[in-house]
């Protein structure tokens, strides 16, 4: 099989998937000490849990896949590109020493990588991403479009998680506590103000509102009255269809059936996300 190419389709590019290490791979063995933190690691915090799991893991099957390493600032120091769970627990395993390939990479990779290698192993919360999106965006002046090329999602996902962060910080602060979820921002910010939304926050965690009870919520509050606030849950079927055109086009799907045919509704929250979706439903006719 062919190998990919691409940030956005892996990091096979720069690291041999699944091979063992040996010298014909330009594969080094640094000690692990020389080796500095990723200024631009998009992941805050890792649980120690799989800290601890990975570290026996290490002990009992060393490294096998290597951890990515540009030239440091002085001699015989390395800068992390990514790997900082490999890395974090190789230190927690009592390794000396680890695998390594040795790359020159530019700021805007050392970001783009470590953000790439975390997304494939969904360790980022969603404000991690949308803050790591946020930087690729504001500091290397990279459109939605590009950052959605270079990470591998659609760029209507990457509009919406870069909206998360026009959440007050009560809301956020929720979100990454868990006890929102994403659904859950994304519903709230339908409404249009701050205050508006911080009051919905208390209502979906005093009520224990689930998702779609959220979106009726704000819809409430925005005064569609018409709909009412905690309406009948829909079948498995009916949900199970939302939530696959909801992955596909990135946005909030409503799908109303009955007997005799229905209706389907599709959210947007910027002209261009209309633009978006415009040309994705043409090309698929």
């Amino acid at each position: 099989m062919p190998r990919r190419t691409g940030l956005g389709k892996g990091l096979d590019a720069l690291i041999p998937g699944g091979e063992q290490p040996h010298e014909e791979n330009g594969i080094n063995q640094i000690p692990i000490d020389s080796i500095l933190p990723n200024p631009r690691q998009p992941r805050s915090t890792i649980e120690t849990d799989d800290l601890v799991e990975l570290a026996a893991s290490i002990r009992e099957h060393g490294i096998i896949q290597p951890l990515l390493v540009s030239n440091g600032p002085q001699p015989d120091h390395y800068l992390l590109v990514a790997g900082e769970r490999r890395l974090r627990a190789a230190r927690l395993a009592g390794l000396e020493s680890v695998p390594v390939l040795i790359r020159q990479v530019t700021p805007q990779e050392q970001l783009e990588l470590a953000l790439v290698e975390n997304i494939q192993r969904s360790d980022l919360t969603p404000l991690e991403m949308a803050e790591a999106y946020q930087e690729l965006s504001e500091e290397f002046h990279l459109s939605h479009e590009e950052i959605a090329l270079k990470v591998g999602k659609n760029r209507v996902s990457v509009t919406n998680t870069l909206r998360l962060l026009k959440l007050p910080e009560l809301v956020k602060n929720a979100l990454a506590a868990g006890k929102i979820s994403e659904g859950h921002a994304r519903a709230l910010l339908a409404l249009s103000t701050n205050p508006a939304q911080l009051a919905a926050l208390q209502t979906v965690l005093f009520q224990s509102l689930n998702v779609r009870q959220t979106e009726d919520l704000v819809r409430h509050l925005s005064g569609q009255r018409d709909t009412p606030l905690l309406k009948p849950q829909p079948s498995p079927e009916i949900s199970a269809i939302e939530e696959r055109l909801r992955n596909s086009l990135g946005t909030r799907v409503e799908l109303r059936h009955g007997k005799k045919g229905g209706s389907l509704i599709i959210h947007y929250y910027s002209d261009e996300e209309l633009d978006h979706l415009i040309n994705r439903l043409s090309n698929n006719l």
